[in-house]
This record gives structure tokens, sequence and C-alpha cells, in this order.
């Protein structure tokens, strides 16, 4: 029987958690109070009837590059480990997880097919041997797996969640994924790590060909002063950790199969929208200092 994680008060800190209605009509007068909703959060292992879902997560995760990986593979393997990693649901156990993280053994799974994709495409992104993060994960997943013991392996953290869910969601599954790595490790697990790759994604805002093309004035309630190429974050935990690794052990990137910025992203601003991705690598002992921070910054509501 999988473990309902919600039946530990610690991680039930988020049930009945307000959210913003996005059936709300956006045209309406800034002073007036947004319509919220109530959610009831559960916290849940990984289970296998989270295939499809999962599945729809990661592609949301790798975004356009998508078609380069293997998700199904991919998905199968996060599933092999149920004792690790967190899924987020709002209708009970058998409903499609909306969020989810999870960490993957880079050095155990190398010659898994779907992963050596995932490695050489992070390598790729990272600047390759041009680069000190790229070298530097190079040089960690070519190591032997030193299991739950020696200098430790490096693992890959993987998670997304549907765009309007709150940021205080990830302070919680991060918590309970270092939780989850010591009892594995006592256990004698190979969940040893002394390093995590972070994979996120991120966007710019640019301005829109049909604004361009129509030549039309800036709307009411545009934004201007934006700093030109300034690059936000869809998950706003991201620029905690960014902020911990520092320059050489962050790279920005493009997606392989990302085009013009899409007027059809605009969904919340009259720019576009340009995709991008990032990854960060953080030390073991950094990752503890991000957690603290993340409970500090992202409390839930009271």
């Amino acid at each position: 029987m999988p473990k309902r994680k919600t039946t530990d008060p610690h991680h039930s800190d988020l049930s009945d958690t307000a959210m913003p209605d996005a059936s709300q009509d956006s045209d309406s007068d800034a002073s007036s109070t947004p319509s919220l909703i109530n959610v009831d959060f559960e916290y849940f292992d990984p289970q296998p009837q989270d295939f499809h879902g999962l599945r729809t997560l990661l592609r949301q995760l790798f975004s356009s590059d998508s078609p380069l990986f293997d998700l199904s593979s991919l998905s199968d393997l996060i599933l092999s480990q149920p004792t690790i990693g967190t899924t987020i649901k709002t209708d009970g156990n058998e409903s499609d997880p909306y969020a989810f993280m999870t960490v993957l053994n880079l050095n155990v799974h190398k010659n898994h097919p779907a992963v050596r994709g995932v490695v050489e495409y992070l390598f790729s992104k990272a600047g390759g041997e041009d680069t000190v993060l790229g070298r530097r994960i190079r040089e960690l997943v070519s190591r032997e797996s030193s299991g739950a013991k020696g200098a430790g392996d490096v693992g890959l953290i993987l998670t997304e969640r549907l765009i309007n869910l709150p940021a205080q969601l990830a302070p919680p599954m991060y918590k309970m994924l270092a939780e989850e790595l010591e009892w594995a490790v006592l256990d004698g697990e190979p969940y040893h790590f002394a390093e995590f790759l972070v994979l996120s994604k991120t966007y710019t805002e640019v301005e829109s060909k049909l604004d361009l093309e129509e030549k039309r004035p800036l709307k009411r309630g545009k934004k201007k002063g934006k700093k030109a190429g300034e690059v936000f974050y869809y998950h706003p935990e991201d620029e905690v950790v960014r902020r911990a690794v520092g320059e050489e052990r962050c790279k920005l990137f493009e997606f392989t199969k990302e085009g013009e910025a899409a007027d059809s992203k605009r969904a919340f601003s009259d720019m576009g929208v340009k995709m991008g991705g990032v990854v960060m690598m953080v030390e073991r002992e950094q990752m503890g200092e991000v957690v603290k921070e993340l409970e500090r910054l992202f409390q839930p509501a009271s």
C-alpha cells in the first residue's frame, strides 16, 4: 500500500490553500478583489497509475525539446523507484499528478538509453568542454557509482508542476526528498549524492511580432522599462538555487527546437515569450541551506 504523505502533519501545511481563479476576466478593473478557490493538496509516492500524468509533466518540463527524449522510458524509470520523490494531487490517489519531484542517479543509470540522452543534452547545453559546468558534468557522470558510501554520485533533480500551482509547494517537496535520500542511504541504497543537477525552465519577454506588423501603440497596462533580455523563472524557487550555486555552476540555454517567440504564449502579457532552459549544479552541503531559504521565502498563506 503506497504511503500517503499527507498523513504526516509536518507535510500538510498547504492543505486548503487559496489560489487565484484563472477563470476570472483578465480585463476586469485592476482594483477589484480577485476571486479565490480553495484547493487541498495531497502528497503521494510515485505510483504506476501516475505514468500518463508524469509523462505529460516531463513533456512540459522539456518544452519544445521534449521530442528529443524517450519520455515514456524516463517515466518508467522514475516510477521504478517509488520510495524516492513525490507527486502532488488534488482529487485523491487515483487522480493524475499536478506536480512531481524526483532524483535519478546518473552514475547508476548512465547506460540507460533515456538517461544517456538526457546527460548528453545537459552536457551540451552546459557548454560542453568549454565551460566549468560542462566539464564537471562529464567528469562526475563518467565515474562508477559509489553506492551508499564513498565520495558520492551525481543526482538529477527533475521537478515540474502545472503553471498556476503556488511556489509554496516547492519547499515541502525538497525537504521530503532530502529525508527520503537519507533513509535510502541508511538502507544501503545508491542514493548518496555529492552533487545535484537541477533542470528547469526560464523565459524572456520579447516584442510581439503582431505588434510590430500592425504597429500598434502600447496597450494600457503593458509593462515598460524592463531590462532588455531580462530572464524570468517559471519556478520562483529556481532563483534561490541560482543564487546559491554562483555563475560557474549555472548555465542558461536556448531550446534546440524553440523557434521565434510565439504570440500564442501571450496569455499574461502583451509581450511575446521566448522560452529557455537552465541547468544548475548544487553541492550536497548547499542543498540544506537552499531548503531552509525556500522555507523562509515561500511560507504557506495563513
